[in-house]
């Protein structure tokens, strides 16, 4: 039987808005249907800026509640004096190239692809059998040696740093630029063998010795040595990717060997180096992007530039020992269109270029 107890109405709180809920707060892309947590440098996202802006939290952007991991000495997340370079905000670096994880797969895939298909026409046509000894020999000591470097700066150099930068932008940048040298010496290491296999009398282990007691690569051993050791993480990028790939990089891969190469009836080796020297450019593209936003920096440019010619004053004598020493072999060759002093000269032509750029005066040691 029903009573005026449990027949009365029954009431429920009553909704109050606060303004807190999802939808009302202004922020990019709040208008549409997709939005991000960061303003694009173009009215839309690329998939590039997707990807990698903001995908690493960071204390100074949207982890209000501080680093959520951290080290033994006390150290929490990505620490900012992990290099002597300074940022108003390191999140502004964009990689020019928009590199990310389908670009690396793709763009490697290519370029793969390109050098399968040159050496297996190069065999099918019996490329290699009209080589001078001279080149042969040349082939199997240095450019065999060369392989040790592009191995030592992508497993020992840019590996190590791609962890240590403060965003994602700048460490995805770093990653790609260790994965193209890796790429390059094991490109390198396979052309060994097939020309070990092509009965022309190429020694495939000369290589080993050349970069272990050949004088004339002791320079360049000892460089590739000393980056790999440097705690700073800038500082190892900047020493790597300005001054030892300008001085001594570019000009054994793009004034030696892709000077002479044809000279001597070979042109399936400058396909092959070709793709180290791209990789370079693109490398260079972001490394001097980097760069330059830290040297215009308004509150902290004039440091990074006293800091950066610090590095220079150290690094550059020393590549420019090491490509000095690498002068006997501009001789080995039969045909040898270019000089050493004609290649050198080039070499820091480039590093002048990129140094004016980056608003950064010439070393002393640069002239020696």
């Amino acid at each position: 039987m029903a009573t005026a107890e449990n027949t009365a109405p029954r009431s429920f709180p009553r909704i109050e808005f606060t303004g807190a809920e999802a939808g009302l707060k202004e922020f990019p892309g709040s208008k549409s249907r997709s939005y991000n947590y960061f303003t694009p440098r173009k009215k839309r996202a690329t998939m590039y800026e997707d990807v990698t802006v903001d995908v690493q939290p960071d204390p100074e952007r949207h982890l209000s509640q501080g680093w959520i991991y951290g080290f033994a000495d006390g150290k929490g997340g990505y620490p900012l004096d992990w290099t002597a370079l300074r940022s108003g905000d390191w999140h502004l670096f964009l990689d020019p190239n928009e590199e990310w994880e389908q670009t690396i797969y793709r763009n490697n895939s290519n370029v793969v692809r390109q050098i399968q298909l040159n050496l297996e026409n190069a065999k099918k046509a019996g490329a290699y059998r009209d080589w001078p000894m001279a080149w042969v020999t040349f082939l199997e000591r240095h450019l065999g040696a060369w392989m040790h470097a592009e191995h030592g700066l992508g497993m020992h150099v840019f590996t190590s740093e791609q962890r240590s930068a403060p965003t994602n932008m700048i460490n995805t940048a770093i990653a790609v630029n260790s994965a193209h040298k890796l790429r390059f010496a094991q490109d390198l290491a396979l052309y060994n063998l097939d020309l070990s296999e092509a009965e022309i009398g190429f020694d495939g282990a000369a290589h080993k010795e050349v970069w272990h007691a050949d004088p004339a690569w002791q320079g360049v051993r000892e460089n590739v040595e000393r980056l790999t050791a440097i705690g700073d993480w800038a500082e190892s990028l900047f020493a790597t990717n300005v001054v030892f790939e300008s001085l001594v990089g570019a000009l054994f891969r793009s004034h030696l060997v892709m000077q002479i190469a044809a000279r001597n009836g070979d042109y399936v080796t400058p396909t092959l180096v070709g793709t180290g020297e791209h990789d370079h450019d693109r490398d260079l593209r972001y490394t001097r992007a980097l760069f330059r936003m830290l040297t215009t920096d308004e509150t902290h440019g004039e440091h990074n530039r006293d800091v950066l010619r610090g590095w220079l004053e150290t690094w550059v004598p020393l590549s420019v020992r090491a490509a000095h020493e690498l002068q006997p072999i501009w001789s080995q060759p039969q045909e040898k269109p270019a000089t050493f002093a004609d290649s050198f000269d080039a070499a820091t032509a480039g590093l002048r270029g990129l140094l004016s750029d980056l608003n950064l005066s010439e070393p002393k040691g640069l002239s020696q």
